[in-house]
C-alpha cells in the first residue's frame, strides 16, 4: 500500500546523482527505385517506428516482469508517531497502508529487520509522467527495487524508454537543500553544464527533486528547452530519488502503467518530502519499502553509473567505454563521501568553487601541498563555510575529514576546480571535458593508446575546439595511419569540423579510402537518406547467391554502382564494376597502391580488371564526395570537394545526383537542402572554371571535353548538360567554346555574308575571301580549303537552311500550282527530297560514336521534341502519299500532305534557335503555348456553358450534330471575338435566314418563334443578360488573364532567357557538328558512303575531340595539377571575399572586443595574481631570513658573545592565511613533502568489509600524540594455516613469536633495524596505518619479498636496440592477470627454506628453477626495503629485495632458455615481455622499482 500522509524522516538527502544511456539502433533498409522508391521507402521504414499503444503494451507486459518494487510484511509499531499523529510501523507507514497480510496477527518476536520483513513484488508505478500546471513536456518514470540489477535498469532506459547510448556521463552531486549562488557563477553553471550535454550527447544524472543543486541541474534545462530551437534535441536529465520520500506519489501508482500519470508538486505541503522536479526527463524512484528515509537510492545509484561506464558504445568502427564525470556543487558530509568514493574508483570530479560548504572547502585547500592540509587547516575551513553545523563536528569528525580531503587533493589528476573568471577558466563544459582529458592522460595506457583514448572521447563529444586545444599540440605528433579509425568515426557520425581538424594534421585521403573503408562507409550509410533506400531496392531485386558459394556481404560496391549510374545518367560508364566470381574475394582484401607520379602529380590506381573487361581506377576523393553527397551531408561535400582533384567535373556531377535525388525526395526541406547544394556546387564549378579560363582559354577549354576516366568516361561538358547546369552552360568561356566549334575550322571574327558568298560561289575560297584559324589552311590553297570550310557546322547549318527552304518553297509550288493525278517530275523531286531526310533521321537514330546500345539510342533520340516533330511528319507525309497515289484518294490526300506542309514549316522553328535574336523569343513562346494549354480548360467551361444555355432557350429538339456543335462551341467561340449571333435579342431576327424545321442542311434550325406573327417569343431579357455576363467572363476576365499569365511568364522566363538560350544552342551545335556535310537532297552520298564504311568495310567510328577528348596520361596529369592549383586560389578568393562582407566584418571586430576584454580582464587577474606571488615569496623569505636569525642568535649565544638583554626580540612567524593556494602553480607539481605511506592508509581494506581509522599525514609518526587514536583489529582467515602467524586477537598464541630476530625459517628483522613492539605486538616502522592486526598478511612484522625484475633490449626486426628520446628501451618480463587487465613483476612472498617466489614459479618449468637461482645470484640489487602496500597494517607490513637480471645481448644462451621455460600453468595468467614505459600498468611498487632499473642501465622510462 501507499502512504496517505507524510511521517517524519531522517535528515534530507545530502546530495544528487545522475546518468542516462542511448540505444543503437539499426533503422530500416529501405528500398526503392524511381516512382516505387517513396513507397518503398515508407513501408521499410515504418517497420521500425512503433506507435504509441504498441510501446505502452510492451511497457505494460516487461516492466512487471522484470522490474519489482519492495513492500513491508509485517507491521511492527514504532515509538515514534507520523506528522499526523498516527500509529506507524517501523518501516514509516501507517497500518492501513500495508498489505492485508502484514496486518494480520502473527507469531513475531524480534525486532523489525529489512531485510526478513520486507519483500519483493512486481511494481505498481511505471509509464508516463506529466506534471500538472506546468509544461506538457512528457516524461517517464518508474519505481523500482533497491536491489534490481543495474543491467535491467539498463535495459529499461536503453530498449524501453529508446534512450540513445550516451557518449559521457556526467553525475551531479551536492546539497540537497536550496543553497545561494552568485548569479554570474549560477548563469555559468547552467549555460556550461547543458552546453557539454547537449554537444556530446550525455545524460545527465541527479537526486531528481525539486530542491537544492538537482532544482539548479532542472532551471539549467529548462532555460535551454525555451531558448533552443526542435532541431537542438533534448538534454536527458535523469533523476534517481528515493520513493519513500517523494510527496504526492499516490498520483504514480497503477498498476498497468500510467500513459500519462498527472503529477502535481506542492512544495508548501511537502512537509520533510520532496516534490519531483518537473525539468527532469525520466525519474528512477528506488524503493526499499520504507517511508520518510533519504539515501536509499545512493547504492543502486552507484552501481548503476559504474554499470553504464564499462559499457561500451561503438559508432562508425570506433569503441569507446562510456566515461563517467562527477560535478560539485555545495555539499555537506555525504557529498564529500561522494567525492571520496569518485576519486577512489578513478572517476574524475569538477568542483565548482564558489557554490558552498563542501566544494569550497575542497576548492580552498585543492593547490596546497599535502604537508600543508592540517588538521586545524581543515578546522578553520569548516569554521568558515560550515558555520551553522560547525558545532556538531567532533574532534575524530574532523579527523576524518582531513584524512579524505587530504586523498582527494593528492590523486590531483582526477581533481578539477573550476574557478569561474579565474585561471581562463571560461566555460564549465570546458572545464568538464578538460577533467575527462586529464583523467584519461592519467590511466595506464601505452604511449599512443593514452592519445588514441582521448581523440575518441573528443570524437564521440563533437568538440573539436577540446581537440584542437588539448590533443593535437607540439606535445604529440600524429601519424596520418593513427587518425584513420577516427577519421572513418567522424565521415559516419557526420562530425565535418573533426574531418577537417585530421586533414589539416596530415590524413590523406588517398592512404585512407581502401576497398574495405568505402564498403564500410556504404553499409554505413544513413538509413533515412533516400539513396540508402534505393540501394536496397537494388539488393532486393539482386538474383539470389547460389547455395555453395561462399557467403558476401549484402552491400558490394557494384550495387552502389548501379544506383549511381541511374542517378549520373547513361552517358557514364558505372563507376564500379560488378565483380567476377573469381574476383570476389579479391574485392575484400587491402588494395594495393600504385602509384604514378606524373609532372609531382600522384594518380592512384587501386584497381584494375583485367585485359578484355572493363578497366577500373579508384579515386578516394571521388568516393568519398559520393558518400557525402548522397546523404545530402554539406559540409562534409565541401570539405572533401576541396581536396578533390578533378573538381570541376565532380561539382558538376555533384549537381546531377543532387538535383536527381531531389526529384524523388518527399521531404519538402530535404529537397530544398539538396538543390540548394546542388546550386552552391555549381556555382563552385563556375568559379573554378572562371579561375582556368582567365588563365588560358585554351586550357581551360581542354577540361570542358578531357575524358574523365573517374566520373565514367564523360565530360565536365557532358555532366553539365546532363544535370541541366544552364548557369555553367551560358558562362562566357563555354560560349566561346562552342562558337569556335560552330565554326569549325574557321575564324570566328568572319561575317556570315563572306561565309554565304562563299558558299554560292565556292571559288571564292581561294582568294582569301574568309579566314582560317589554322596556319596551315592559311598557307595552302585548294582541296583542303574546300573541305575544311564545307565542314563547319555553321556552313552545314546554312547549307542545310538554304535546302529546307528550297524543299518547302517546292513542297509549296507542288501543293498549290502542279498537283497532278500523275506526280511531276517536281512532286518526284520532293520525294527523293523526303528520302534522303528520312536516311538523315536514320542516322541520327542508329549511328552514335560512343557505341550506345539501340534502345539508348533510340532513347535519346526520342527525347527530343524536334526529333518527335521530324517523325511525325515523315509518317504524316507517308500517310498523304499513299492516299495521293490512291486514284480515289487523291484529294484527301492533297489535305494530308497539306496538314503535314505546316508541320514542316514549324520545323523552322528549331532551325532560328541559333540565332540570338529569335532564339530567346522562341523559347518564350514555347513557355507561353503551356500557359495557353491551361487557359484552354477555363476556357471551355465558360464556352460550353454558355453554348448550351444559349443553345436550349433558343433552339428546340436540333437533332443536327453539325449544327449542334456550331451553336454550342463553334458560335460561342467567335461570339468572343466580336461575332455576336443576329437573333440573339430578336431585333435582327429573319426568317429568312433560318430553317423553321431544321431540314435545309445549310441553315441553322429557327430560334423559338411565332409562327403566325413571326416574331421570337423566347426570353430576349435572359438572353442578353447571359450574353453579357459571358463576355464579362470571357473578354475582359479570361482574356485578361491570358494576358497576364503571358506577362507573368515573359518576365521570369525573360530573366533567364539568355541562360536557356545559350543551354539549348549546344545541342543544335552537336547535331551539325555531326552532320554529314552535303545537304539534302545530296546528303544521300554521304549516307552511302558511311553505309560501305560501317556495314560493309566494319570501319569503327571515331568520336570528334571537339566534344570529347581523351588526353594522354602526362599531358592529363599536367592539366588536373593546373586545375587543383586554381582551385585553391578560387578557395582562397572566396574566403577573402567572405572576410570583406559587412557581416563578416561586424562579426570580426565583436571578436576582437570579446578577445581584448577578455585578455584586458586575464591581464588584471594575472596582474593582481603575480602581485601577490612575489608578496607570499617575500613573505617566504622573510620567514626563512627570521629563522636564520634566529639560529645565528642563538650559536652566538652559546658562544659567550651577548648577553640575554641584548638579543633582539623577533617576531614570531605567522601563516598567512589570506593566501591563494592556487596562485603558486609550482605547488601543483609532485608533493614532495607527503613523504609517508600513502596506500597503507586507504580507508577501505583491500578484500574486506574493514574500514581503517582515519590517519591523517601529520598524524603517522609514532612519536606525534594522537589521543583519540582507536583502529579496529583485524586478521583474516587464509587457507595456509600452517604457514601464517595466528590471528592475534589473544595475546597467548603470540607469546612464542620472537621479533627482531630470525624466527626459525622465518626472518623477522627489517632491513630498516630495530622496530618497536607494544602489547606484544611489533609496531610499523613507518608509521600509523589505522588498522591493527596482522590484516591480510602471513605474519607479524615484516613480511619479506622478492622481486626479480627480469630485462632485455627491445630491438626491431633487423635486431638493432630501438632507441627513443636518446635512450635505449628496454623490455621487461611480466605476469599479465587477463581480467584485470594489470601487469605485475613475477616475484611475491617466499616459501619458508624457499629462494623463489611463488608467482615465479608458476610462470617457469620447473626444469629452469636451479638456473634462474643461478641468474639471481649474478643480479644486481637495486631495491631493499619497506613496500607501501594497501595489506599493511600496525602490526604487519611488506619488505622487498629487487634483483635486476639483464641480457644485453640476444643470442645470450641464459636469455634462450628462460624464453624456451617461460609457461603459465594458470589459463587466467599470461607471461610476455613488455616495453618499459612510464604508462606501463602495473602497481605503483613496481613501477618505482623498474624506473630505478632504467635509471641504472640508462634507460627509456
Amino acid at each position: 500500500m501507499e502512504p496517505s500522509a507524510p511521517t517524519k524522516g531522517g535528515s534530507k538527502q545530502e546530495e544528487g546523482f545522475g546518468v542516462q544511456s542511448r540505444r543503437v539502433t539499426d533503422l530500416g533498409l529501405g528500398p526503392n527505385l524511381r516512382q516505387s522508391n517513396s513507397n518503398l521507402c515508407r513501408s521499410r521504414r515504418s517497420q521500425y517506428l512503433f506507435s504509441s499503444c504498441e510501446k505502452q503494451e510492451n511497457l505494460s507486459s516487461w516492466i512487471p516482469e522484470n522490474i519489482k518494487k519492495k513492500e513491508c510484511m509485517y507491521f511492527v509499531e514504532s515509538s515514534k508517531l507520523s506528522d499526523a499523529g498516527k500509529v506507524v510501523c517501523e518501516c514509516g507507514y501507517t497500518r492501513e497502508q500495508h498489505l492485508e497480510e502484514a496486518i494480520r496477527p502473527h507469531a513475531f518476536q524480534g525486532e523489525w529487520d529489512p531485510k526478513k520483513h520486507v519483500q519483493e513484488m512486481p511494481t505498481d508505478a511505471f509509464g508516463d509522467i506529466v506534471f500538472t500546471g506546468l509544461s506538457q513536456k512528457v516524461g517517464k518514470y518508474v519505481r523500482l527495487s533497491q536491489d534490481t540489477p543495474s543491467s535491467v535498469t539498463y535495459q529499461l532506459m536503453t530498449q524501453h524508454w529508446g534512450l540513445d547510448v550516451p557518449n559521457l556521463l556526467i553525475s551531479v552531486t551536492g546539497g540537497a537543500k536550496d543553497f545561494n549562488m552568485k548569479p554570474r557563477l549560477k548563469s555559468v553553471f547552467r549555460r556550461g553544464l547543458v552546453k557539454v550535454a547537449q554537444t556530446t550527447g550525455a545524460w545527465i544524472i541527479t537526486g531528481g527533486s525539486h530542491t537544492g543543486v538537482m532544482k539548479q541541474v532542472g532551471e539549467a534545462v529548462r532555460d535551454f528547452s525555451l531558448s533552443s530551437s526542435y532541431n537542438e534535441g533534448e538534454v536527458v536529465t535523469i533523476g534517481i530519488a528515493t520513493w519513500g520520500t517523494v510527496h504526492n506519489r499516490e498520483g504514480l501508482i497503477h498498476p498497468a502503467g500510467s500513459f500519462p500519470a498527472e503529477y502535481i508538486m506542492d512544495e508548501e505541503g511537502q512537509g520533510h518530502l520532496t516534490c519531483l522536479d518537473s525539468n527532469h526527463s525520466h525519474f528512477i524512484l528506488v524503493d526499499d519499502g520504507t517511508h520518510g528515509r533519504y539515501g536509499v537510492e545512493i547504492s543502486l545509484r552507484s552501481k548503476l553509473e559504474k554499470f553504464i561506464s564499462e559499457q561500451t558504445k561503438e559508432r562508425g568502427g570506433v569503441a569507446i567505454k562510456i566515461p563517467i564525470v562527477c560535478v560539485v556543487l555545495e555539499g555537506g558530509p555525504g557529498t564529500l563521501d561522494t567525492i571520496y568514493n569518485a576519486i577512489t574508483h578513478g572517476t574524475p570530479c569538477v568542483v565548482v568553487e564558489g557554490s558552498g560548504r563542501v566544494a569550497d572547502v575542497i576548492a580552498q585547500v585543492a593547490s596546497l601541498p599535502i604537508s600543508e592540509i592540517t588538521i586545524s587547516l581543515i578546522q578553520q575551513k569548516l569554521a568558515v563555510f560550515f558555520q551553522e553545523m560547525f558545532e556538531t563536528f567532533t574532534e575524530g569528525r574532523i579527523v576524518e575529514w582531513t584524512k579524505k580531503i587530504q586523498d582527494i587533493v593528492r590523486r590531483r589528476q582526477l581533481l578539477t576546480i573550476f574557478r569561474e573568471g579565474k585561471d581562463g577558466q571560461q566555460d564549465v563544459d570546458v572545464a568538464i571535458l578538460q577533467a575527462l582529458l586529464k583523467a584519461s592522460r592519467s590511466h595506464d595506457y601505452f604511449g599512443h593508446e593514452n592519445w588514441d583514448h582521448q581523440l575518441k572521447l573528443a570524437v564521440a563529444w563533437n568538440r573539436v575546439d577540446i581537440a584542437r586545444s588539448e590533443i593535437f599540440t607540439d606535445e604529440r605528433q600524429w601519424k596520418p595511419s593513427e587518425l584513420h579509425p577516427m577519421m572513418t568515426a567522424a565521415l559516419i557520425s557526420n562530425k565535418p569540423e573533426f574531418v577537417k581538424l585530421f586533414l589539416e594534421n596530415g590524413l590523406r585521403l588517398k592512404e585512407f579510402v581502401t576497398w574495405d573503408t568505402l564498403l564500410y562507409l556504404h553499409k554505413n550509410l544513413d538509413p533515412s537518406c533516400l539513396f540508402h533506400c534505393k540501394l536496397q531496392k537494388v539488393l532486393a531485386e539482386e538474383p539470389e547467391h547460389v547455395v555453395c558459394a561462399p557467403a558476401v556481404p549484402a552491400v558490394q560496391m557494384h550495387h552502389v554502382a548501379q544506383v549511381l549510374r541511374e542517378l549520373l545518367g547513361d552517358s557514364t560508364q558505372p563507376l564500379y564494376p560488378r565483380p567476377r566470381s573469381s574476383d570476389r574475394p579479391r574485392l575484400l582484401l587491402p588494395v594495393p597502391h600504385i602509384k604514378l607520379n606524373v609532372q609531382g602529380v600522384s594518380l592512384r590506381s587501386l584497381y584494375k580488371r583485367s585485359s578484355g573487361h572493363i578497366t577500373f581506377t579508384m579515386d578516394p576523393v571521388r568516393d568519398l564526395l559520393i558518400w557525402a553527397v548522397v546523404q545530402n551531408r554539406r559540409e562534409l561535400a565541401e570539405i572533401i570537394w576541396a581536396q578533390s582533384q578533378d573538381c570541376i567535373a565532380a561539382a558538376l556531377a555533384c549537381t546531377k545526383i543532387l538535383k536527381e535525388l531531389s526529384k524523388e525526395e518527399e521531404d519538402t526541406d530535404s529537397s530544398e537542402d539538396m538543390l540548394a547544394l546542388a546550386d552552391q556546387f555549381e556555382h563552385r564549378a563556375i568559379g573554378v572554371f572562371t579561375e582556368c579560363y582567365r588563365k588560358d582559354e585554351e586550357r581551360a577549354q581542354k577540361l570542358l571535353i578531357r575524358v574523365s576516366e573517374a566520373w565514367g568516361r564523360t565530360t565536365c561538358l557532358q555532366l553539365a548538360l546532363e544535370a541541366k547546369d544552364m548557369k555553367f552552360v551560358s558562362h562566357g568561356g563555354i560560349q566561346a567554346f562552342l562558337t569556335k566549334v560552330w565554326w569549325g575550322q574557321l575564324s570566328v571574327d568572319n561575317g556570315l555574308w563572306r561565309v554565304i558568298l562563299c558558299m554560292l560561289v565556292f571559288p571564292l575560297l581561294s582568294t582569301g575571301l574568309v579566314s582560317f584559324r589554322d596556319r596551315r589552311l592559311r598557307a595552302v590553297r585548294g582541296l583542303a580549303r574546300v573541305r575544311a570550310f564545307f565542314n563547319a557546322p555553321v556552313v552545314v547549318f546554312h547549307l542545310n537552311i538554304l535546302s529546307y527552304f528550297s524543299f518547302l518553297c517546292l513542297f509549296a509550288y507542288v501543293l498549290m500550282v502542279d498537283f497532278q493525278p500523275s506526280p511531276s517530275w517536281c512532286e518526284r523531286l520532293i520525294y527523293l527530297w523526303l528520302f534522303s531526310l528520312v536516311c538523315e533521321e536514320l542516322r541520327q537514330l542508329l549511328y552514335h560514336p560512343d557505341e550506345y546500345g539501340l534502345v539508348k539510342m533510340a532513347l535519346l533520340y526520342f527525347s527530343d521534341f524536334w526529333n518527335k516533330l521530324d517523325i511525325a511528319a515523315i509518317l504524316l507525309f507517308i500517310a498523304g502519299l499513299t492516299c495521293r497515289l490512291i486514284p480515289g484518294l487523291l484529294y484527301p490526300g492533297r489535305i494530308v500532305l497539306s496538314l503535314d506542309f505546316i508541320m514542316f514549316c514549324l520545323r523552322l522553328m528549331h532551325i532560328f534557335t541559333v540565332s540570338k535574336t529569335l532564339g530567346p523569343k522562341i523559347i518564350i513562346v514555347k513557355r507561353m503555348m503551356k500557359d495557353v494549354f491551361f487557359f484552354l480548360f477555363l476556357l471551355a467551361v465558360w464556352v460550353v456553358s454558355f453554348g448550351v444555355a444559349k443553345q436550349a432557350i433558343l433552339i428546340h429538339n436540333e437533332s443536327r450534330v453539325d449544327w449542334i456543335f456550331r451553336g454550342v462551341v463553334y458560335q460561342s467561340y467567335l461570339t468572343i471575338f466580336g461575332q455576336i449571333p443576329a437573333y440573339i435579342d430578336g431585333v435582327d431576327f429573319n426568317p429568312d435566314q433560318c430553317s423553321p424545321n431544321g431540314t435545309d442542311p445549310y441553315k441553322p434550325k429557327c430560334p423559338e418563334s411565332d409562327a403566325t406573327r413571326r416574331q421570337p417569343i423566347f426570353p430576349e431579357w435572359l438572353t442578353v443578360i447571359l450574353l453579357c455576363l459571358y463576355l464579362l467572363f470571357t473578354n475582359i476576365l479570361l482574356l485578361n488573364l491570358l494576358i497576364a499569365m503571358f506577362n507573368y511568364t515573359f518576365q521570369q522566363v525573360q530573366e533567364h532567357t539568355d541562360q536557356i538560350w545559350k543551354f539549348q544552342r549546344h545541342d543544335l551545335i552537336e547535331e551539325y557538328q555531326g552532320r554529314p556535310p552535303a545537304p539534302p537532297p545530296f546528303i544521300l552520298l554521304s549516307h552511302l558512303h558511311l553505309f560501305i564504311k560501317r556495314v560493309i568495310l566494319k570501319i569503327p567510328a571515331k568520336r570528334h575531340k571537339q566534344l570529347k577528348n581523351r588526353l594522354e596520361k602526362n599531358e592529363e596529369a599536367a592539366l588536373l595539377a593546373w586545375e587543383m592549383y586554381l582551385k585553391e586560389n578560387y578557395l582562397q578568393n572566396q574566403q577573402a571575399q567572405q572576410k570583406q562582407r559587412p557581416e563578416q566584418k561586424i562579426q570580426d571586430i565583436s571578436n576582437r572586443v570579446d578577445s581584448m576584454v577578455d585578455l584586458l580582464e586575464m591581464d588584471r587577474l594575472k596582474g593582481s595574481g603575480s602581485m601577490e606571488q612575489r608578496l607570499a615569496s617575500l613573505e617566504k623569505q622573510v620567514a626563512q631570513t627570521t629563522r636564520a636569525l634566529h639560529w645565528i642568535i642563538k650559536t652566538l649565544r652559546g658562544g659567550g658573545f651577548g648577553s640575554e638583554g641584548d638579543a633582539p626580540v623577533l617576531a614570531s612567524q605567522k601563516v598567512s592565511e589570506g593566501q591563494d593556494p592556487e596562485l603558486d602553480s609550482r605547488q601543483k607539481e609532485e608533493d614532495l613533502g607527503d613523504t609517508h605511506h600513502v596506500n597503507a592508509r586507504h580507508l577501505l581494506y583491500p578484500n574486506s568489509p574493514i574500514m581503517r581509522f582515519p590517519v591523517p599525514n601529520e598524524k603517522v609518526p609514532w612519536e606525534t600524540e594522537f589521543l583519540i587514536y582507536n583502529p579496529p583489529f583485524y586478521s583474516a582467515e587464509r587457507k595456509d594455516k600452517d604457514l601464517v602467524d595466528p590471528l592475534g586477537n589473544a595475546l597467548d598464541p603470540l607469546t612464542g613469536v620472537t621479533y627482531n630476530a630470525a624466527d626459525g625459517p622465518r626472518d623477522r628483522r627489517s632491513f630498516h633495524g630495530s622496530y618497536m613492539v607494544q602489547d606484544g605486538f611489533p609496531l610499523n616502522p613507518m608509521g600509523r596505518t589505522g588498522l591493527r592486526g596482522r590484516g591480510g598478511l602471513r605474519c607479524f612484522g615484516p613480511n619479506h619479498t622478492l622481486q626479480p625484475v627480469v630485462t632485455r633490449w627491445r630491438r626491431n626486426q633487423d635486431g638493432a636496440i630501438c632507441w627513443r628520446s636518446i635512450k635505449k628501451v628496454l623490455e621487461v618480463l611480466v605476469v599479465e592477470d587477463e581480467l584485470s587487465e594489470c601487469c605485475a613483476l613475477p616475484g611475491g612472498s617466499c616459501e619458508p627454506g624457499e629462494t623463489l617466489p611463488r608467482k615465479l614459479k608458476q610462470v617457469l618449468q620447473r626444469e629452469f628453477w636451479p638456473g634462474f637461482e643461478n641468474l639471481l645470484i649474478q643480479g644486481t640489487e637495486v631495491y631493499k626495503g619497506y613496500v607501501d602496500d594497501p595489506r599493511n597494517t600496525d602490526n604487519a607490513w611488506i619488505e622487498t629485495v629487487a634483483i635486476s637480471i639483464h641480457f644485453p645481448d640476444q643470442t645470450d644462451v641464459e636469455l634462450k632458455r628462460l624464453n624456451s621455460h617461460l609457461h603459465a600453468c594458470d589459463p587466467g595468467v599470461s607471461v610476455r615481455w613488455q616495453v618499459v614505459d612510464k604508462r606501463i600498468p602495473l602497481h605503483a611498487n613496481h613501477k618505482a622499482i623498474l624506473q630505478k632499473v632504467a635509471t641504472l642501465f640508462g634507460a627509456y622510462y
